[in-house]
Order: structure tokens, then sequence, then C-alpha cells
């Protein structure tokens, strides 16, 4: 029996074809049809929040990896990077290569970082800030990157200012970042595979990068093909807080042509946004430009995770009692969490935030929640929104992701000791995984754009969800094709549950694979499979409950505390169809899945451990202390390696352990 349900599963996880078969999705371009069809669908996982040198804060932090670079390291190529001293020693290479990539490096001074770092016989080469910027001496870079982020990023300001620089005798800034901006297309189109092998896909985007008083509004713009804006559209053209005029903009600029040219725009990890991500919408237009053009919010990257949060001190969440929520969250709320230096935090703003003050709509199962809300009262939900991850990686970086070889994402500032001492509560980031057709441009973009999306932790575990009202409960153990029974008798992940033909409960099948690793760097079995459900009740008042759909096979799973080897059984594969049984027919809901691995030592807990320093022993402290030493010995500075005998029981969110995971996007019920 066991066999057979394994067999089952691995028909739902990898039902591919190769044999003719009608296209679902439009071609917008020119390019061979791929080899490898699957009609059914196939995962294919990716990172589509990538810096390179071009990036002010990369180019600041001694990162000289640019986008030709960040493309090869997705498909396998290693690069070099910087060591705590800035010499470009420390090879890093992606345990195994993703399938579609973007690199989105800040429209905002695009053209400035280019000519600080292009031609010397220009006045603004050898303007002060760049100057600091070029610099190898570690206090210069962090000057100029907090003057970087003053001249706009930051600004409150309806109009903002470009910096002096522009207006410096020589290339103006205009020319300059239309040179960054071609160059961006013409790395996404060099390694573009359009032939039928379809081994790699590119999208040409950037990052808009509006964080006034530090609260992170970025969105990460995404192009379907290789037809864009004549020009990027930075926080210079809307002003602060004016993320609607981006969308506006890009309906303007690219949609409303005849050319074919499409976009999307993806909501930040909105955990840093002083909880200013997701407003409600000032007008029915706002509503309907954030449906059309933000169909997916990234849920997880190296600057945490933002499904939920939970504090293990105070015993209480923002909005939530699911204690599971505690995983990798930031102590603060807003950007200035990038002021720990030498160990401290040097600015008041980036101090712990207490549970009581977060932002509630920090959290996207909140914002889901309150969009259910919404719905009911205007007949538009603006928060339908599925999940994607991604690295943010600011050291060409795409996809690196692996807990037991971190590098770091922010060049010279976390890389070695320094990822322990000053980015402690960062941690490697997740992928962005979509059920497309095809590895091309077309067919990954509409997958995302009907949000057959799910966002991981960093891991590759192959998840299916859908939701229907007539799936058989014996469906996993009855054999046949699943991923085609699930889509005859409902929706996907991302899809709206039409209403109940006959007022029964709909039914939700779930399957999961565990991550079948790669060379010398084994997957780890699956905990369990757990159903998130928000819905309104009676009283308009918004509920969550999260439900057991598989349980453990060790409910004691844990990690050898010498070795950090994996103890407990777990599953490799598995299924199950599972019915709501609080379902009222008059409530608005949301369901997703949320798949767990067993735990596996934290990134830090490794890299502590490298260090001779154990986070599990008792005397942690007198290890970290002598390490330190060795540190400030070789002209290091401050507390080094303190933070790795944080004790869980005295921490909000840490743990030397994690479980990895990975989260569906949702399936509504009744949501308008």
């Amino acid at each position: 029996m066991k066999r057979h349900i394994l067999a089952t599963v691995v028909s739902i996880l990898c039902s591919v074809s190769v044999a003719a078969a009608p296209r679902t999705f439009e071609r917008t371009e020119e390019r061979e049809d791929c080899a490898h069809y699957a009609p059914l669908r196939r995962p294919l996982f990716g990172d589509l929040h990538v810096h390179t040198s071009y990036s002010f804060d990369s180019y600041t932090s001694l990162q000289r990896n640019d986008p030709w670079d960040a493309y090869r390291y997705a498909k396998g190529e290693p690069i070099l990077l910087p060591n705590e001293d800035g010499e470009r020693v420390v090879e890093a290479r992606i345990d195994r290569p993703l399938d579609f990539t973007s690199v989105t490096d800040h429209s905002e001074y695009l053209g400035e970082v280019r000519l600080c770092s292009g031609d010397p016989w220009t006045l603004a080469y050898w303007a002060p800030i760049c100057i600091m910027s070029r610099s190898h001496i570690f206090y210069a870079h962090l000057l100029a990157a907090g003057q970087w982020a003053k001249y706009g990023v930051t600004s409150k300001d309806a109009k903002k200012q470009r910096p002096y620089i522009c207006n410096l005798w020589g290339k103006g800034c205009a020319e300059a970042e239309a040179e960054v901006w071609s160059a961006l297309q013409q790395a996404a189109e060099e390694h573009y595979d359009r032939s039928a092998e379809c081994r790699f896909t590119t999208f040409v985007g950037y990052e808009y990068t509006d964080a006034p008083s530090f609260q992170n509004l970025h969105r990460n713009v995404i192009f379907r093909n290789d037809r864009v804006t004549e020009r990027v559209i930075s926080t210079y053209d809307t002003g602060a807080k004016n993320f609607p005029e981006l969308w506006r903009r890009l309906r303007a600029q690219c949609i409303e042509r005849e050319d074919g040219c499409d976009v999307m725009s993806i909501p930040h990890n909105p955990n840093l946004s002083g909880g200013l991500m997701f407003p409600d919408p000032a007008s029915e237009e706002e509503a309907r430009l954030r449906l059309e053009l933000e169909p997916v919010v990234e849920l997880v990257q190296h600057k945490a995770a933002s499904e939920c949060r939970f504090d293990r001190v105070a015993g209480r969440g923002v909005g939530t009692e699911d204690e599971l929520c505690t995983f990798e969250q930031n102590p603060t709320d807003n950007l200035a969490t990038l002021g720990m230096l030498f160990g401290e935090m040097r600015t008041e703003q980036g101090r712990p935030v207490p549970i009581d003050e977060f932002g509630r709509r920090n959290m996207v199962r909140n914002v889901l929640k309150d969009g259910l809300v919404l719905g009911r009262r205007s007949g538009t939900n603006p928060f339908k929104m599925g999940f994607i991850g991604s690295t943010d990686t600011h050291s060409a970086t795409p996809g690196g992701t692996m807990e037991d070889d971190y590098k770091g994402h922010l060049g010279r500032r976390d890389v070695g000791y320094r990822n322990i001492q000053d980015h402690f509560r960062d941690n490697p980031g997740g992928h962005a995984v979509v059920w497309a057709e095809e590895n091309s441009r077309d067919a990954i973009f509409e997958g995302i754009r009907r949000k057959e999306t799910y966002a991981t932790s960093g891991t590759r575990p192959v998840v299916r969800f859908f939701g229907g009202w007539g799936y058989d409960a014996a469906l996993c153990e009855a054999g046949g094709d699943l991923a085609r029974a699930g889509y005859a008798g409902g929706v996907p992940m991302g899809g709206d549950l039409p209403a109940s033909p006959d007022g029964g409960a709909p039914r939700f099948l779930v399957s999961a694979g565990k991550d079948p690793g790669a060379e010398g760097r084994p997957g780890t079995d699956l905990h369990s499979v757990q159903i998130v459900k928000g819905w309104v009740d009676a009283d308009g008042e918004t509920r969550e409950r999260v439900y057991e759909a598989i349980a453990p096979m060790d409910p004691t799973a844990r990690v050898d505390p010498a070795t950090c080897d994996p103890l407990g059984e777990g599953h490799a594969m598995a299924c199950a169809v599972w019915r709501d049984p609080d379902f009222d027919p008059d409530q608005p809901a949301f369901y997703y899945a949320r798949v767990l691995e067993n735990p596996t030592c934290r990134w830090s807990t490794l890299q502590c451990k490298a260090a001779g320093v154990d986070p599990f022993a008792d005397d942690c402290s007198a290890q970290a202390d002598a390490a330190t030493q060795r540190v400030v010995a070789a002209g290091g500075r401050g507390d080094v390696f303190g933070n790795c005998c944080r004790r869980e029981e005295e921490e909000r969110f840490y743990s030397p352990e994690i479980q990895e995971r990975a989260w569906t996007s949702p399936i509504w019920y009744g949501a308008r």
C-alpha cells in the first residue's frame, strides 16, 4: 500500500508529457517551442529579486559582479565574492541551477552608480560620494551607503531631488541610466535560452525603491518579454508613498501599448514596511490596478519571513495564535535594521519593536484576512495575492539559499564573521516556484499571473494544492493521475472556488514530495502538512485557524546537537484529501497549504560551530569569547560571536534549529 501511495504521489508531482499538446498560454515572443512541454504543468524554481554591482547598496559593499555574473551563477557557474577585507577570493556556487531568474537592480541611482564606476574623465567620478563608494575602507562604504539612501530612497518628499552629481560637468544621470537599462536588457537576452532545450529563462526587471523614513515600500517590476518601458520608473517619478502612480505609469507606458508589452509589480517582503505596504485602496481604480498588476507577494527573503508573527516570550502574536509564526522574524519593522554595526544597533529606529506596536499588515496572512472584509464591504477584494519567495541577494547570487554554505547576501558587509555579528537575524532567503507548461517567459509569466505559485524558505520540496467540491476522500490511495483529477475536479493554488453545487463543504487535495537534494547534500524529510484558513465570521470579524492535514511520522523529530544530523523519521512523499470541518457557505474564506520539513540546524548554528562556538554547549559563552578574541586580534571589533549563545527560551523568535517550509498560494471561496 505504501509503495502504491508513493507511486501515486509521484504521478501528481511529476505529470509531464513530451507529446504534442495544444498550448494553453499566449506566445508573445519569437522563440522555438520547448521540447519538454507538460500539459499538466511542472514546478520551475527561480529567484525574482536579485541585485548586482549596478545597485548602489551592492556596489558600496565592494560587490563587483554584474548581471552577466548573476545569471552565470544561477545557471551553476562559480563567481567570486569579497571577503571581510574586500578581496575577491570567496568562491560562491549554487548547489543546483535555477530554472529562471530576473536581475532587479534598484531603479534609483542606476545612472549615478554608472557615473561613479565608469568614465574617470567626468567630474561626477571624483565626487566625494563616488570616491567613498569605490573605496576599500570599510567605514567609507558605510558612509556612502547612508548618503545614497538619503538622496531619495528614504525621503518622504512628494517631489524627490536627484543627487548633486547628476548636475556636474560631463555625462548626466539620464544618459548613464539609459546605458545601464540597455545593459540589463542585453544581459537578460544573452542568457535567455530561446532554443527548444529551454534550459534557462530570464526576465527583464528592476526594483522600484521607495522607503520613506526607512519604511520599505519596494516593488520588483518584472516584464513579460523584451518589450519594456523606454526607461525605468523610479521614486523620482512618483514621489514618496505613491506606488499607485507606479502602477499607472506601467499601465500607460507598457500594457496600453500595442506591441505586446506586459508587466507586473511584486511587493517586496512587507515585514519591514512599518505597516504601510498594504493600505486600503484610496479609490476603486487603485483596487483594480493592484489586482491587475500585483498578482503575487514576496513572502520570504533574506530579510526574514512575512507570513505571520508570534512572540514566544510574550506568548501572543500579531493577529495570530499560531506558534509556528516565530520562523525567521526580524525584531524591527523597517530598514533601519541595517544599522547594526560591530554587534550593536547604532540607530534608535532599528531597535526591536514590541509585539503590540508591530504593524498588523506587515504580515501577509493578516492582509489576506483584511482583504476578505474589504471585499465584502465594497465588492472588490484588493488583496487576492499568491505567494513567492526570493533572496533579495545583493551579492549577485540568485537562489543561493543553502543553509550549510551561506555566503551572505550583502557583499563585504555580511561575509564571514560579519554575518554572525551584524546580520544574525537574516537568512539565506527563499525560492519562487511556478507551475508552468514549459520553461519560457510566457509560460512562467502566465503561471505567476494566475497565482499558481508557491514560496519556499530555501529548500525545494514539490507541492501541489487543489480545491474543489467533489474530490473522493480516497483519491490519494486510488491511483491514477492526481494532477489531472485535481484540475478536472476543482481549481489549483491561486484559484477561486465556485459556488458549491450541493451546499457541501469544500475538499482540498494536497500533495508534497521532499526536496530531492543535490550531490552531497541530501534533502530533508517532510514533517507535516497543514491547511491555514482565514475567514470572516457572522459578526464581520476576521478569524484564522491552522488544521493538520498530514500528521508527522515522528512528532519528536529533531537534530543531533553534536553533529546537526537530523534525527527521526519523516515523509518522503505525502498526500491527503482534506475537508473543511467548520465550513459556513455564508462566510468568505481563503485556504493555503503550509508544508513543514523536519528540523535542521540554522545557517548561524553551522557557522558558529565552524568557528568553534557550539550554540548547544553549556560553555558556549566561553567558546564565543575565545573565538571573538581571535577575530579582534586579526583586526575585528566588538562582540563577534556572542549571538551564537542566544538561548531559545529567552528569545522572541530565534532558535538554533529551524523547520524549512513551503507556502502555497491561497484558494479563495466567496471572495469577490
